[in-house]
């Protein structure tokens, strides 16, 4: 395989059987990583386990040239994550890029949400980021480089209808990005969320309905492949993106968005403090400023075409 950005580093990207973890491991062996593809091969909504599909994606890296290996652990699993990692230094030696984005949906309504379905999603998207994260970070501090991606989610950044359970753990893993950057960045270490929008099962699953109708959700998703993902991905991974340090950056289709952090807006202050009643008097001093909650498909009405 042709020399390219990622040349003699090594990516553990977890999910990649499929959908947006697929197109990112492909596209980081392009660029000449070595790739571990992990997947357990689940379902969306079920745990009826298929090897299929990591294997057809080391496969595919092999036949153009590049180096790759499955994994099938879980990162639900602390063991099964220190697994995944032992299998990224015992084929290639190192590891360099850890890409956190293995994800589940258990969609319901809140008041129809049954703990089980906020356990397995918490489990996967968060436990897992963290899981794969420690099993990787001993092996960058020594080193003294390395890069986190972790997905997060426009339902995480924005709320959405139906996904109290994934937007939370989303959201969360924003704040585990930015731990993750301010401990690690003497180490030379850096952290980063992404943001993804892209045509995949996960999407393709978000019922019709809450998106404007099955012709209208057709046209938003043949316009953003997970092809764009993968090129952020990719770039951040690679020293190209040295100075990203910390951030929340989307792509939708061709569309690259960069996301604020929660930072003060106003500040009111009071000598000897607040009353419920001198508060109440006080409060409309904020009102021109609240930051009115809305979906992501509201926000961003328009095709990224």
């Amino acid at each position: 395989m042709a020399e390219g950005m990622l040349s003699g580093k090594v990516a553990v990207v977890t999910g990649s059987g499929r959908g947006i973890g697929r197109a990112i491991a492909i596209m980081m062996a392009s660029r000449g990583a070595s790739v571990v593809v992990n997947d357990v091969g689940a379902g969306l909504s079920d745990q009826n386990l298929d090897k299929t599909p990591a294997q057809e994606v080391v496969d595919t890296i092999k036949a153009a040239g590049g180096q790759a290996v499955a994994a099938y652990d879980s990162v639900a699993d602390w063991d099964g994550a220190h697994r995944i990692i032992k299998s990224a230094l015992d084929n290639f030696g190192r590891i360099d890029i850890l890409v956190n984005n293995a994800g589940i949906l258990r969609d319901k309504m809140f008041h129809n949400m049954p703990k089980e379905d906020i356990d397995d999603v918490i489990k996967v998207h968060l436990y897992g980021a963290f899981n794969m994260s420690r099993a990787t970070v001993e092996h960058f501090r020594k080193q003294e480089s390395g890069v986190f991606l972790h997905m997060t989610s426009r339902s995480g950044l924005f709320g959405n209808v139906g996904q109290a359970n994934y937007a939370a753990a989303k959201l969360a893993l924003v704040g585990f990005s930015n731990s993750l950057q301010l401990e690690m960045e003497r180490f030379n270490v850096r952290s980063n969320c992404i943001s993804p929008s892209a045509n995949t099962r996960m999407t393709q699953s978000v019922p019709s309905g809450r998106r404007g109708g099955a012709e209208a959700q057709a046209a938003r998703l043949a316009a953003i492949p997970p092809e764009g993902v993968a090129s952020l991905a990719t770039m951040l991974a690679s020293d190209a993106a040295s100075g990203v340090k910390g951030q929340i950056i989307g792509a939708r289709g061709s569309e690259i968005i960069l996301y604020n952090h929660p930072r003060p807006v106003r500040i009111l202050h009071r000598d000897g403090g607040w009353a419920p009643e001198t508060l109440a008097e006080a409060l409309p001093a904020f009102s021109s400023m609240y930051t009115q909650i809305t979906t992501g498909t509201e926000a961003f009405k328009w095709n990224p075409v």
